[in-house]
């Protein structure tokens, strides 16, 4: 277990925000995450930690700073922790040359493509090492956690869960990549990080891993119909579509107006958090 260096705390309705660096193996250097611990957990009590994924050139700050998630989240005892969305510090050529691949954009996979496969291993950095790290440094249940995520963080929230059954107990996602395999968004992403065989690409597509594993509870989706995304990289109705064939309880809602944005989020997190909360026993 990598030692834990704090960069900055601030206190919040009663809870105490957190922002944080270690050394992560799997991304070939040091990693900053944030932890918004509640009342609850600053009293002693072991509490579920909820588990964000930022979207496309995010960073661990981003969801903690625009989401307005830690009122709620300090009601319920919710541990909110987020992540960035890829190594920085190991630098490739052409990593930053896109906004949508390299530097902000790890796709929350394991790559397997030279030279990515050197460090882009989001998907053992959080499911594991960041997980490790928060459940040794925090009072985080070691039993109950939650995934949720934005955008290329919904595709991640969406994946991980799916693909790792019993791990994490309540899954929901903000205008997720449902299906990276047929979105430019995606094909551009797996090709890179996985290589040009498409077969490869099924184990990291939400749409086509339901079909294998369905999720013991239910899935909730919020998408703005106003999203400039929508038609384009998202396509929610083909997770939908997934879901009803293989019965997978999934509670979609489409919301007239909203686009792609955190005054988006910032509307529904609450709704997210309270359906989070329900499924890890919180209420």
């Amino acid at each position: 277990m990598s030692a834990l260096e704090t960069l900055s705390e601030h206190r919040a309705f009663g809870g105490l925000q957190g922002f944080y660096r270690h050394e992560s193996a799997a991304c070939a250097g040091p990693m900053r995450f944030g932890v918004f611990q509640p009342p609850a957990a600053l009293a002693g009590a072991r509490v579920p930690a909820l588990y964000f994924l930022a979207g496309l050139t995010c960073t661990e700050e981003t969801f903690v700073i625009k989401a307005g998630a830690q009122r709620v989240a300090a009601e319920l005892g919710l541990m909110l922790v987020t992540s960035d969305t890829s190594p920085r510090t190991a630098r490739f050529p052409g990593d930053a040359d896109a906004w949508d691949f390299g530097q902000g954009a790890g796709f929350y996979l394991d790559a397997t493509q030279a030279p990515w496969s050197d460090a882009y291993r989001m998907k053992t950095y959080v499911t594991r090492e960041l997980r490790a790290a928060v459940e040794a440094h925090f009072p985080a249940s070691t039993d109950t956690r939650g995934l949720f995520g934005h955008s290329m963080g919904g595709h991640g929230a969406l994946t991980l869960a799916l693909s790792l059954p019993g791990e994490y107990q309540s899954v929901s996602a903000f205008a997720p990549i449902v299906a990276p395999s047929r979105v430019p968004w995606g094909q551009k992403a797996f090709a890179g990080y996985l290589g040009d065989d498409a077969a490869a690409w099924a184990a990291h597509d939400a749409t086509a891993l339901v079909s294998q594993r369905t999720f013991p509870g239910r899935i909730r989706i919020d998408q703005g119909t106003g999203d400039k995304f929508l038609a384009r990289e998202l396509q929610p109705e083909l997770f939908a579509e997934a879901c009803a064939a293989a019965g997978q309880d999934l509670d979609l809602r489409l919301h007239e107006g909203y686009d792609h944005s955190y005054y988006f989020i910032s509307t529904f997190v609450e709704a997210h958090l309270r359906h989070h909360a329900s499924a890890l026993g919180l209420g």
